[in-house]
């Protein structure tokens, strides 16, 4: 133990931030070992359901919470990155934890390390759990960092597992395919236990895999599907292949797009996995999909111009974007059903358009993105483009940002030192009736969510 450490958890941040010389390495052999100091197993003495995908896991994780929440039980949700402070990523009972009481944890690992040197999210994931193990739960419900096999997370061995999607993205760490992809995430199933898999064209190696250590996996499409309801109302159905497995007359979760409906078949499919344990009734899951509440993912701020954010980060989350802004931005005709991205809720009549409304966007992202593929999702959707660049050892300058991913555009497009200089013009240049969407990274949304905190002291 250092002879004068840190007391909060601010300090404890700034100190575990510098601890390893370098901010990934994947590797379950040093986190394994302090685990075992620190009193944890595979189980933090309570069900546990991991989510891992490429997409879509904080929102599948906030439903599972919130349904659970909703049928009563005591809930511990652990994900990341946070957008503004770090006391997002850890919640006890819907409530992020207490700063002084994830500081005392934070000590507490670092008494049981030792020598072993431990990443930012490694040593923050060990203090979470132990926190968790500590507090008598009903629940644990744990989102992969990246990837899934060397993972911290996957220390646990959960009693579900899901993945929501698999797409390119990290591929320096995990593969330059969808095949290596998906049998990385592939490694959070158990074998004998119940797994989940959202994405509708899983790989071939995720499957393999499952197979192989005989998980119990259930596909969408297969095994449970999404059907749309009564037209002109926004309901659904989750059809399942088990015996009183259906559930109909669903109310759309109040996370936007259409995207979000195929997470939200895949809670449910955890939970009906789960049902011995933890039984849900209809009331609870409909409580739990309208009460659900997640920031950064299409979150619309109330005002004129609309302000929207979304932490889209990558092609495949990008290609859900242009999908919610459509969706965002039409007006359904009577009798018309919901647009949406699933197949079998595409309306039969397109929407009519926002008529002369254009759609501003404020976009910076990390240099390890696929910059130009994002920017290719979103081009059509995109009338201007104000640039903010990020900061950091991932940075990536606005003017690299225009002069490479957006050089072919023909829409305006500025550069700009900040956020908050890319939000003022963007809002000084935006009419009432317009919309200003913000993407590209956490940390650009980040910065757009301490502005408008900034904007109302």
């Amino acid at each position: 133990m250092m002879p004068n450490p840190p007391v909060t958890l601010e300090q404890w941040l700034a100190y575990i931030e510098r601890l390893h010389h370098r901010s990934v390495d994947l590797g379950l052999e040093r986190v394994r070992a302090v685990a075992g100091r620190l009193g944890l197993g595979a189980s933090l003495g309570m069900p546990s359901i991991v989510v891992g995908g490429t997409n879509g896991k904080g929102s599948t994780c906030a439903m599972l919470e919130a349904i659970y929440r909703a049928a009563g039980y005591r809930v511990g949700r652990y994900g990341s990155p946070h957008l503004v402070r770090f006391s997002e990523r850890a919640a006890i009972d819907g409530r992020p934890v207490e700063d002084e009481e994830l500081a005392e944890r934070f000590a507490a690992v670092e008494r049981a390390r030792g020598a072993t040197t431990l990443t930012y999210f490694e040593f923050s994931t060990l203090a979470v759990f132990s926190l968790f193990a500590q507090r008598g739960l009903d629940l644990a419900v744990l989102e992969v960092g990246l990837g899934g096999r060397l993972d911290a997370v996957n220390l646990i061995d959960a009693d579900c597992a899901i993945v929501t999607t698999v797409d390119l993205d990290h591929t320096e760490l995990l593969g330059s395919t969808r095949e290596q992809i998906g049998l990385e995430k592939a490694h959070i199933f158990r074998g004998g236990r119940p797994a989940v898999c959202v994405d509708p064209e899983p790989p071939a190696a995720l499957l393999e895999y499952a197979r192989t250590i005989g998980a119990a996996l259930r596909r969408i499409g297969p095994d449970f599907a999404v059907e749309a309801g009564s037209p002109g109302l926004r309901q659904w159905t989750y059809r399942s292949d088990r015996p009183q497995g259906t559930r109909r007359s669903l109310p759309w979760p109040a996370l936007r797009g259409s995207h979000q409906l195929r997470n939200a078949a895949g809670a449910l499919a955890a939970i009906e996995a789960l049902d011995q344990r933890l039984p849900v009734d209809q009331q609870a899951v409909r409580a739990g999909l309208t009460g659900v509440r997640l920031a950064g993912r299409f979150q619309v701020v109330p005002g004129r111009p609309a302000l929207i954010l979304d932490v889209a980060h990558n092609p495949h989350a990008a290609r859900a974007l242009a999908q919610a802004l459509h969706e965002h931005g039409a007006i359904a005709a009577p009798g018309e059903a919901a647009p949406g991205a699933v197949p079998a809720l595409a309306p039969a009549e397109a929407p009519r358009a926002r008529g002369g409304a254009r759609t501003f966007a404020v976009f910076g992202m990390l240099r390890d993105k696929d910059a130009a593929a994002v920017v290719q999702a979103l081009a059509a959707s995109i009338d201007v483009w104000h640039l903010a660049g990020t900061v950091g050892e991932r940075s990536l300058s606005a003017e690299r940002l225009r002069d490479g991913a957006l050089a072919s555009l023909a829409a305006p497009c500025t550069a700009h030192d900040s956020v908050a200089q890319a939000l003022d013009a963007a809002m000084a240049e935006a009419s009432a009736d317009d919309r200003i969407v913000v993407f590209g990274s956490f940390v650009i949304v980040a910065e757009a969510l301490r502005w408008l905190e900034r904007g109302s002291q």
